[in-house]
């Protein structure tokens, strides 16, 4: 009939099955009848006639829904029943049965479809199967149960606390409200063959530890404390802190103090916004991330050094250090990293040793500032690439250039070449000749008097006397000689080509 909710029929199963039995089982204990009869033919189910006066639910009858039959000797047979009224559209109901409960918690171990499976046996929303220790009951592994939530100290929204567990893991099982059919693993236990990794030998240590050895161990020890982050993969990879000690077991050595990083691999430091690495202390992390004054109290000063000799060399007329670009160089990216740079520092110093190669490259500048001395030793050669200017600039102590054996050359391939002295210049050569070369002329000078050597002709002149002495002065005929030294190609050009685009170097 339209409009009749009873004239429905829900499919079994269902919320609106459960609703209805729900709502039959409410209008049974809207209305009963009670009653005391001595007949013994009455039953439950059985359809009662109300006659004469009786309340308006009962006028279509009363259906029995419960009886109880009583007699002793000295009483006689009587029988108390309850009725509900008759209706074609609503059914008897009887209450539920109490569900039970359980209190506590179960012993069960996780269970795998593959024997002693090295990783957890969880579905797509993180459930485990468990084999309950008292179902004695045979079934196929990894087939014991449905599928069991995991209880976490922390959960959400795609973040949480979970590690998995494996198949033979002892656990406990709890009941959601002691609800049967509400499973959960509350917990996980050690046992016999899977022993605690904390135990008489080690109670001082709080360890974190996966079943392929990835650890986190926090030892507590007074005066020993350390942490130690590891993992097995590639040999060794570690992140040590504080007392350092090896893997001697079950009383370990110490091996240092401070941190240790370290990998049997590869290894890479990155930071993108830049990198300060300081030998300098900071008592107790007092202060900032990027406290940096010692390392640029040493760049202020190498700039004033830098600033000092520039003036001198300036007067000396030589090439001049680029000082504004230090100063920017230091207050626009090292100062609090500002741009992606990299800044070492150490207050006794800063070593680099390597068999192989070191090499040292800029795109703009290489500045090397020192307060003391630069020592150099190089066991085979030295070669020095400018695409422009080379200017050596000794300010107080001079300068050598010294050959303990092979031969000196000095060229100016494309220029002039001068050699200043305020006081005496030296050509020296202690056991050969001194050869003096020119292609056009050769000029003497002093005091106004010169000697002229040009286009084959000899000038002497002078404002005061000419005086030869001598043993035997002779003149002999017509004679010349050329110079066997020349300059090699020109590689000027080329040389600088290759040092604007960094390419190795011509010889």
């Amino acid at each position: 009939v339209l409009g009749n909710r009873y004239d429905l029929d829900p499919e079994v199963e269902s919320g609106v099955f459960y609703s209805r039995l729900q709502h039959e089982r409410y209008l049974n204990r809207q209305t009963q009848l009670r009653g005391l009869t001595t007949s013994a033919t009455l039953l439950p189910g059985q359809e009662l006639k109300v006659r004469g006066e009786a309340p308006e639910a009962f006028r279509k009858g009363a259906v029995i829904t419960g009886i109880h039959s009583s007699a002793r000797r000295d009483r006689s047979f009587e029988m108390a029943f309850t009725a509900i009224p008759y209706a074609e559209n609503i059914c008897f109901r009887p209450e539920l049965i109490p569900k039970p409960r359980i209190a506590g918690t179960l012993p069960a171990r996780v269970s795998s479809t593959v024997v002693n499976d090295p990783y957890g046996d969880i579905d797509k929303d993180g459930l485990y199967r468990v084999a309950f220790d008292f179902d004695r009951a045979e079934w196929p592994k990894g087939g014991e149960s449905l599928w069991v939530r995991l209880a976490r100290p922390y959960a959400g929204d795609t973040y949480g606390f979970h590690w998995p567990l494996l198949d033979g893991t002892e656990v406990a099982i709890a009941f959601e409200g002691g609800d049967p059919d509400r499973p959960y693993i509350a917990h996980a236990l050690h046992d016999s063959k899977h022993p605690d990794h904390v135990t008489l030998f080690n109670y001082k240590r709080n360890v974190l530890r996966t079943p392929a050895n990835n650890k986190l161990r926090m030892d507590d020890e007074r005066g020993r404390e350390h942490i130690k982050l590891s993992t097995e993969y590639g040999g060794k990879s570690q992140l040590n802190l504080g007392y350092l000690v090896d893997s001697q077991k079950p009383h370990p050595d110490k091996r240092g103090e401070g941190f240790e990083l370290r990998t049997d691999d590869w290894g890479a430091i990155r930071a993108g916004k830049g990198l300060f690495i300081s030998a300098d202390g900071q008592p107790r992390a007092q202060g900032s991330v990027l406290a940096m004054q010692a390392a640029l109290s040493e760049l202020d000063a190498a700039i004033q050094t830098a600033a000092g000799l520039r003036y001198a060399a300036e007067a000396a007329k030589a090439e001049l250090a680029d000082i504004e670009a230090q100063t920017a160089f230091m207050d626009h990216t090292l100062k609090e990293l500002q741009q992606r740079a990299l800044l070492l520092s150490a207050p006794s110093g800063i070593a680099q040793v390597t068999p192989g190669n070191l090499q040292l490259s800029a795109g703009e500048n290489l500045i090397a500032t020192v307060g003391r001395d630069a020592d150099m030793s190089i066991t085979k050669k030295f070669r020095l690439a400018v695409g422009e200017t080379l200017s050596l600039f000794a300010k107080t102590l001079g300068m050598k250039l010294l050959a303990a054996s092979g031969k000196v050359e000095i060229q100016a391939q494309t220029g002039e070449m001068d050699l200043l002295a305020q006081q005496a210049l030296r050509l020296v050569s202690q056991e050969d000749t001194v050869t003096i070369s020119a292609k056009t002329e050769l000029r003497l000078e002093c005091g106004g008097a010169y000697i002229s050597l040009k286009d084959g002709h000899i000038s002497f002149a002078g404002p005061k006397n000419a005086r030869f002495q001598c043993d035997i002065f002779q003149k002999a005929g017509p004679a010349s000689q050329s110079s066997t030294l020349t300059l090699p190609d020109r590689c000027a050009s080329t040389e600088e080509h290759m040092a604007t685009a960094h390419d190795s170097v011509v010889e």
